[in-house]
């Protein structure tokens, strides 16, 4: 089982960045691929990003491709993801997943994930 915790999540005003964490514990880190994913209230869950195990390959979805950067370190067992220049519609919740295909956008398809971290981005 792999316990997955994180972090960085908050209030920002449009145009501003943020940085999320995502700690893993419990399996080999460096073996999984890595994604993010968000959902909005009333909204069904979407992904965002994802990363292959080595680091090597990153996909992003369109609405976010050029303004999110998602990155790992297999030393600190964490992967990140970089938010800049953010939108009101960029309001979620945020998930980190671990386990799936990484050219695969369904939810359904990732194994594991963390509890969600709310990213608020005013007007």
């Amino acid at each position: 089982q792999m316990q997955l915790a994180e972090s960085g999540g908050g209030l920002v005003q449009a145009g501003g960045s943020l940085r999320l964490s995502c700690v893993a514990s419990g399996h080999t880190f460096s073996n999984w691929n890595l994604a993010w994913f968000r959902q909005a209230p009333g909204k069904e869950r979407e992904f965002v990003a994802s990363i292959r195990y080595s680091g090597g390959n990153t996909y992003y979805a369109d609405s976010v491709k050029g303004r999110f950067t998602i990155s790992r370190d297999n030393a600190k067992n964490t992967v990140y993801l970089e938010m800049n220049s953010l939108k009101p519609e960029d309001t979620a919740v945020y998930y980190c997943a671990a386990g799936g295909d990484i050219t695969t956008m369904k939810s359904s398809n990732w194994r594991y994930w963390a509890q969600g971290t709310q990213v608020t981005v005013s007007s």
